[in-house]
């Protein structure tokens, strides 16, 4: 499989006075264009940063993040910006959605950073929204806000999602609806996607599971067939 991004040797410490923590040491992993990877692991593990560090939200100390083979660690912050929202989509815990806009024009927004043409009505009915397009809001609930968010970052048509627990704040029903958006919109329209999870189960989703336990990669496992998100265990 083509490689879309290689970590290589990676180190993030946080200097706390005159203390060091340190929250990564000495990855390495590649990513394949098309898959969904889902790095699991307990608070602390290290998780969150190294989803950070490959999207350029935070620095690595050390080591190399190679996106098509250029080294974007490298990139200063102007660069590093305009990077990232040419190529990459985010979603989190929070929605951070425009609560005066209806859900077609959030996904709008979403498509107004990116370069190439989308299709807003294919993306809506991907995430399964078609029936809420013209709703505001304070109309959904939080698994359709969810996935309002996730319909916005696809419309950027990015070459990598990154998403951090995005399932974190919802109940199992709804948690699952969420996931199922992602996997239609990794199948249909190939994109890239990492997720950070503390939830053994949505693992099971991923074509490859990454577990980190002190700021390192401990095992790297692939799913010889990705199940259902209606079908995982939850929790």
């Amino acid at each position: 499989m083509e490689n879309l991004i290689e970590i290589q040797n990676v180190y993030k410490t946080y200097q706390l006075g005159k203390v060091g923590s340190q929250a990564l040491s000495d990855v390495s992993l590649c990513v394949h264009k098309g898959e969904i990877i889902v790095i699991l692991g307990p608070s602390g593990s290290g998780k969150t940063t190294l989803l950070n560090v490959i999207s350029g939200l935070d620095r690595v100390s050390k080591g190399k993040i190679l996106y098509k083979g250029k080294n974007i660690a490298k990139y200063r912050d102007y660069r590093m910006t305009q990077f990232r929202k040419k190529n990459l989509g985010f979603i989190f815990q929070t929605y951070n959605l425009l609560e005066h806009l209806n859900v077609y024009e959030n996904v709008l927004v979403g498509a107004s950073l990116g370069k190439a043409k989308v299709d807003i009505d294919q993306i809506i009915d991907t995430v399964g929204l078609k029936r809420h397009k013209k709703k505001y809001m304070h109309q959904l609930s939080g698994g359709e806000q969810q996935r309002v968010s996730i319909a916005r970052a696809l419309a950027k048509n990015p070459s990598v999602m990154f998403c951090d627990e995005p399932t974190g704040a919802l109940d199992e029903k709804t948690g699952k609806i969420v996931l199922k958006s992602l996997v239609e919109a990794n199948e249909k329209l190939g994109t890239t996607m990492i997720i950070v999870t503390h939830n053994p189960g949505i693992a099971l989703i991923g074509d490859r599971i990454v577990r980190m336990n002190s700021g390192k990669i401990v095992e790297v496992k692939e799913n010889k067939s990705r199940m259902n998100p209606q079908e995982i265990p939850w929790g």
